[in-house]
């Protein structure tokens, strides 16, 4: 039998899969990409991104491609059942770089991230190959997998993604089981063109006789999803003449729609017991699956790829001891839980069938528009729980400290390096770790040893400016052989630094704060991530 070596072996080439494949890719990582299908699926898929994801992708290099295929910054309309507008949901802030809400079409975002894959010659793809079969060892995992030409072979790797869906086999493979609810009510979901509706936003009409959403989609499509009646024939529902009666009350002509793919959905809510087992990692559905009602369910999954796949790189690339892959589980399963709870409340709050309960939900409503603080924490989606990882990789400051970035994503403004160089802050800072300081040189404030710990870990230093420092645009604040300089041009970094009380940041590739300092403590806490770098196992599956 025929043996494939690499270094990790993802299952599921659908988005998450793909986007930890192509992180992969800009880490250097040789890696295999295998999914059972040769062809993109055609139903009707995951439609929002939002700013996190978009972060990753730009991580990933792909996110500029990506935007060819996205409407940027699309409001959420919430409608009572007489059609009465009550919310009108478009958050405001960029402050990781990108809109919170994005709207996109799967399949389009699918086809991008497999042509990138293509960029990196240690990065293969097998498709229309099917995993039958699973074996862990001591430093390994051997998968045994049938082509789409009847062949079978084995490809032997270091580590495994689980990638591969909601349906995941290599969940049953491993003995995972998801634990949560199935929700009794079935959706229609249904992707049309030529809808004459002057509508370019996601729409939730929350009717009791029939809850439904109408999302306006790229390129002249425009997605419809309806609740399904347990006494309703599913198999009816799909059918043209059926779609197109529960879309008529909402077109001009529903003669003119073109029905692209319809299909029936159980909404799911559940998080998988463990996201590592062995040489075996878990992400996107084949670790948790929402239900749909806050746009999360694909994000949550990204969310799993831009914290897995550095990690990944650290541990095979020897900068960091294999023990630190039980951080993926401790920072993300109880996150991808809290998203999930929301969502099922959003569910019960805003698609009840029940006339009374809608009543009071629109009456409520209705009140808060009159109270500015709860207005905008749900208009601006405040709501949304942000990751905070306080029990995996990061250094958590003394007791008499209050640093509230640790463990929070790194704010990303615009910056400018040079004259006229305007660029997003990851940019500069790179894919890998990253020391950002607040005027001052992160790379001064350091012992020997501890600059020998970052070059190391191959770490990027950035000092960060006023905007229009120096004497004039042609003598600008210049960066040393070690550290750029770069300037501070949205004015956000530095209240940013203010509020934590520090002015050196240490950055995780996932652009999360992984520590905070100042000149004098840097050495200490250099010394202190060090240590975490090299924890034991026993402390990390304590936490676990």
């Amino acid at each position: 039998m025929e043996k494939i070596c690499t270094i990790v072996a993802i299952v599921g080439a659908g988005p998450v899969g793909c986007t930890i494949a192509n992180l992969l890719g800009v880490y250097g990582i040789d890696a295999i990409l295998i999914d059972r299908s040769e062809d993109i699926l055609p139903y009707p898929r995951a439609v929002g991104m939002d700013d996190e994801a978009l972060r990753v992708f730009q991580t990933a290099g792909v996110a500029d491609a990506l935007l060819d295929d996205i409407i940027q910054n699309v409001s959420l309309r919430m409608f009572t059942a007489k059609g009465g507008l009550f919310a009108d949901i478009r958050p405001a802030t960029r402050e990781f770089g990108w809109y919170r809400r994005n709207i996109f079409m799967q399949q389009l975002a699918e086809a991008t991230l497999r042509e990138h894959v293509a960029n990196f010659p240690h990065v293969r793809m097998r498709l229309g190959a099917e995993v039958t079969s699973l074996r862990q060892g001591a430093k390994s995992v051997t998968l045994t997998v049938t082509d789409r030409d009847g062949v079978v072979r084995e490809i032997e790797a270091q580590y495994c993604v689980a990638a591969d869906g909601g349906r995941s086999t290599l969940r049953d493979l491993v003995g995972v089981t998801l634990v949560g609810n199935t929700h009794p009510m079935k959706w229609l979901v249904v992707d049309v063109r030529n809808a004459e509706l002057d509508a370019p936003y996601t729409a939730l009409h929350c009717d009791p006789r029939r809850p439904n959403v109408c999302i306006h989609l790229p390129f002249g499509y425009r997605r419809w999803e309806f609740m399904v009646f347990p006494h309703e024939d599913a198999d009816r529902l799909v059918e043209e003449s059926s779609v197109k009666s529960l879309i008529a009350p909402y077109v001009d002509d529903v003669d003119r729609l073109e029905v692209v793919r319809a299909r029936i959905y159980t909404h799911h809510s559940r998080v998988a017991n463990r996201f590592v087992v062995g040489r075996t990692l878990f992400a996107g559905d084949a670790a948790h699956l929402s239900p749909p009602w806050i746009g999360q369910g694909l994000n949550i999954g990204l969310r799993d790829a831009g914290n897995l796949a550095w990690k990944l790189a650290a541990v095979v690339k020897g900068q960091m001891d294999s023990s630190i892959l039980l951080s993926y589980e401790v920072e993300r399963r109880n996150h991808a839980k809290a998203m999930i709870d929301l969502a099922d409340t959003f569910g019960r709050i805003l698609m009840p069938t029940n006339p009374a309960i809608a009543l009071l939900r629109d009456a409520f409503f209705k009140s808060f528009g009159s109270l500015r603080t709860v207005r905008d924490y749900v208009l601006q989606m405040k709501f949304k729980p942000m990751p905070r990882y306080d029990g995996g990789l990061v250094v958590e400051p003394s007791a008499n400290v209050a640093a509230t970035a640790i463990g929070r994503m790194f704010i990303q403004p615009d910056v400018e390096i040079g004259w006229r160089k305007k660029r997003k802050l990851d940019d500069v800072l790179g894919p890998w770790f990253a020391i950002v300081g607040w005027r001052t040189d992160p790379y001064e404030a350091l012992d020997e040893e501890g600059r020998a710990f970052w070059r190391s870990m191959n770490a990027t230093f950035v000092r960060v400016e006023r905007s229009r420092s120096g004497v004039s645009r042609n003598e600008r604040l210049a960066g040393t052989e070690r550290t750029v300089c770069v300037e501070d041009l949205e004015n956000a970094l530095e209240p940013w630094f203010q509020q934590q009380g520090h002015t050196i940041a240490v950055i995780r590739p996932d652009r999360y704060v992984a520590a905070l300092a100042d000149g004098a403590s840097f050495a200490q806490v250099t010394r202190a991530f060090a240590a975490k770098v090299a924890s034991t196992r026993d402390e990390l599956e304590a936490v676990l």
